[in-house]
């Protein structure tokens, strides 16, 4: 099946098409006529949300909408109407003034009960007969959605309003989908025999799919992949190789590829790939250790080809910017090799949380691939790719020579692009400590880190869409500390100026002017952390624990080697771990940290280390934190789990309706992953979960003790228990069917996986724990939160008890529990 069309917008209740390149028709239902609510919701970067009409579904008492029908009023006591609406001549309903805060309802009459793929542009989700369901908020047009219809009415409640739906009732069940693949560049003269592409997989039936494999033909050379199975009603990205070593010259080849089961085709469908020369800018793909999914960077080759100790300029993209489209900005260096990552996808994590990790996993490949030097590796990018450049440029400040933002942002609390702002401050103190999870997004916070190195700011006066004023502000921080620092505002310059908006002669200048100083060379240190599961290292110092979690660390130290002493000021660190190796072995050294106590250590060896414990009186030499304590290598928050080849796990233990919720939270939770992350999930019944079958890898619990067989094998210890119409939190009981949950919980007996558990006390509890901000770039989720359905409607009032464990992950001070 090839389903790449256009729909032509003309509203008849029933169209049919000939699908170009396909084997046979598919009719299609275009939605015509429907209903809108407007400003009735509010999600965000948090992990708070409201949505009065979700709450009235969950609770069953929505009202099938009518023209002028009172939905109830706002928080002003203004009332709320459904209007009829018609969609535009775009095909678009409810107009762009709407987006974004409103429902739009649809309906369908089927005959039978059927199956059939739901593509909706423009929303957030989409609930179908009650079934919530990911959206296409970027109007991307290749999300497709295998959806249950049943006879008779079908109702479709659409968040975000500038909408396009149709129905597609697809004849092969098992296709491919060739609208969103994931390529590699074939080079010529390279060695092009084993390349990995990634296409979507869509399973429009009932039953999940098995043992299949896709056949990849390019050049008269043929490759067979075995593929992860695909979930009943699902669609999943999966990646398969090519042996392109026939093809020598360049220009664009397709490549045929076979969906085959017991050696037949079920589909089949063609993906196009380019051959570029050696010094042309090209793509490479490569497995995410995050997901084991297949993302891919960008390349813009040194002059010459890559040579050993050149330079590495590090190029992060804007909003809706593919990393080959970076590349291609820039002109080709002799000094070194620009390599662009991706953030998952053009709009991705905002750089943030996995947009962050893969900036990371590029980073350590471009190391790996093009032998740099270590002390030449420049940070830039422009508008989302200017945050990504002062985030990651703060938040990792050993490893930059000189970083230069473009037409930025510093702080998703300034500046929210489409899903909103992170709130500067909470009304309460279960909202501050919700917000606290989002301090390492606060960038200006952090500004002192980027003392050891350059800073170039490139903006455009005239810029309409980031503010230069962004840039204007951070330039006023920097003043007030930073040595080296350089300033430019392009006369006239809008949001994007051309190459030059990027590839600006006195920046890459600038860059070359700029060295990063050896490890051995820095002795003073001022570096500042919110969390040391996500920053926990500048040079010869590591914050390993905190005192407040995820409140902000901070060390600000002076060594002098042949004195042998380590001074300073620290503050909110419980554990600190010095490396020594530059005293040398037998060197006496003297430590005084806050004006306490004197400590006083001999190095054992040349690669010597300590760690230091803060006590009620002072310092203390400690031995370094168990694993099974917090650390860099697992410190929280609920988000972490989904940091490390993750697993889905629904329950099969509940009754039918707590069982169907799990299966398609999951089903939700793995969509919101594609679409968002580019990324790819396992999705498995709680009784094939073996913990020998899934070593190493992090697993995702949707359900309670009372209906997930996982729950009690991973959860043991855990002080936070959730069964059938109780949760426990330490000490305190909280009862109710209408209570969801949200924590993370270390995987003993290893160094560094951990639980995520999406559940609930109740059905109700469980509904009220669909939404998944947690995929939201930057919105912050504390270890563990219990809220009630009736979040939704009185938000921060409505939840139970938030906050940390301590470092032992227990219960301890970092918790607040509702009056």
């Amino acid at each position: 099946m090839y389903i790449k069309f256009r729909v032509s917008r003309l509203f008849s209740c029933l169209l049919l098409f000939f699908i170009t390149g396909a084997v046979s028709a598919q009719s299609v239902y275009q939605f015509k006529e429907g209903y809108i609510l407007k400003k009735v919701h509010r999600y965000g970067r948090e992990a708070l949300y409201a949505d009065p009409l979700a709450w009235q579904l969950y609770n069953g008492t929505l009202k099938t909408p009518a023209d002028g029908a009172v939905f109830g009023a706002d928080s002003q006591g203004t009332e709320l109407k459904w209007e009829k609406a018609l969609p535009d001549s775009s095909g678009m309903f409810g107009g762009r003034g709407y987006w974004g805060n409103g429902y739009l309802y649809l309906s369908y009459s089927s005959e039978e009960n059927r199956t059939a793929l739901l593509n909706i542009q423009g929303n957030n989700a989409v609930y179908v007969n009650g079934v919530l369901h990911f959206g296409d908020p970027y109007q991307s047009g290749w999300m497709y959605i295998p959806v249950q219809l049943k006879k008779g009415l079908n109702e479709f409640y659409v968040r975000g309003q500038y909408s396009s739906a149709r129905l597609i009732f697809p004849e092969k069940r098992l296709a491919l989908n060739t609208e969103d693949p994931t390529l590699p560049s074939i080079i010529a003269g390279a060695d092009n025999s084993n390349l990995k592409v990634a296409v979507v997989v869509i399973n429009s039936e009932n039953v999940e799919q098995k043992e299949l494999s896709i056949r990849s033909t390019v050049g008269g050379k043929e490759v067979v992949t075995k593929i992860p199975a695909i979930p009943s009603l699902s669609t999943r990205k999966v990646s398969f190789n090519v042996n392109a070593g026939n093809v020598t010259s360049a220009g664009k080849i397709n490549c045929r590829i076979e969906l085959i089961a017991n050696r037949k085709v079920l589909d089949e469908n063609k993906v196009e790939l380019e051959c570029v020369n050696a010094t042309d800018k090209y793509m490479n793909t490569f497995v995410s250790g995050i997901d084991g999914s297949l993302q891919y960077f960008a390349v813009s080759p040194q002059t010459g080809g890559a040579v050993k100790g050149s330079s590495l300029f590090f190029s992060v993209h804007g909003a809706g910017v593919e990393a080959i489209g970076q590349a291609k900005a820039y002109q080709a260096k002799d000094w070194g090799t620009l390599v662009a990552p991706t953030n998952r996808r053009p709009r991705g994590f905002n750089w943030e949380d996995w947009g962050r990790l893969d900036a990371l996993e590029v980073l350590n490949i471009a190391r790996t691939k093009f032998n740099p030097d270590p002390d030449r590796i420049y940070l830039t990018g422009h508008s989302m790719g200017g945050h990504g450049t002062w985030f990651l440029g703060a938040t990792y400040p050993g490893n930059w020579a000189s970083i230069a933002p473009c037409a930025g942002y510093p702080t998703l609390k300034g500046y929210g692009s489409a899903d909103g702002l992170i709130p500067d401050k909470g009304a309460s103190p279960a909202e501050q400590m919700l917000l606290r999870s989002s301090n390492q997004s606060d960038v200006p916070a952090l500004a002192t880190n980027y003392k050891p190195f350059g800073v170039y700011i490139n903006h455009g006066d005239a810029d309409p869409v980031v503010s230069v004023d962004y840039a204007r502000q951070m330039k006023k921080v920097l003043a007030g500390f930073h040595p080296d620092f350089s300033y430019y505002e392009y006369p006239g310059g809008s949001h994007w100026y051309g190459s030059e908006s990027v590839d600006w002669k006195p920046l890459f200048d600038f860059f070359k002017w700029h060295k990063r100083l050896a490890d051995t060379a820095v002795n003073a240190v001022d570096f500042k952390t919110a969390s040391p599961g996500i920053s926990s290292t500048y040079r010869w110092v590591s914050i390993q624990q905190q005192v407040h979690p995820l409140e902000y660390s901070r060390v600000i130290l002076q060594r002098d080697k042949a004195a042998g002493t380590i001074t300073g000021t620290v503050q909110n660190v419980k554990t600190l771990k010095f490396l020594l190796s530059d005293f040398g072995a037998g060197k006496n050294i003297t430590i005084l940290l806050d004006s306490l106590n004197i400590l006083s250590y001999t190095t054992k060896e040349n690669s010597d280390s300590i760690f230091l414990s803060k006590e009620d009186n002072g310092w203390a030499l400690t031995s370094a934190p168990s694993a099974d304590q917090k650390g860099p290598h697992r410190y929280g928050t609920f988000k972490e789990p989904f940091n490390k080849r993750m697993v889905f796990v629904y329950g099969t233990k509940g009754n039918k309706e707590e069982n169907e919720w799990s299966l398609n939270k999951a089903r939700y939770d793995a969509e919101a992953w594609y679409y968002r992350g580019n990324g790819a999930v396992d999705i498995i019944a709680d009784k094939e979960y073996s913990e020998s079958r899934y070593a190493g890898r992090n697993v995702i619990i949707y359900g309670n003790a009372s209906t997930n067989s996982v729950y009690n094998k991973l959860l043991k210890g855990c002080p936070i228990q959730v069964s059938r119409n109780v949760v426990n939190v330490g000490s305190k009981e909280l009862k109710g069917d209408d209570l969801g949950a949200y924590y993370i919980w270390p995987m003993r007996n290893t160094l560094s996986n951990s639980v995520a558990v999406v559940a609930g006390s109740g059905i109700k509890g469980m509904k009220a724990a669909d939404a998944n901000q947690y995929f939201a770039g930057a919105s912050g989720f504390p270890d563990f939160m219990i809220f009630g359905l009736d979040m939704l409607q009185s938000g921060s009032s409505a939840v139970k008890c938030t906050g940390f464990y301590d470092n032992d992950w227990k219960i301890g001070k970092e918790v607040v529990f509702a009056p």
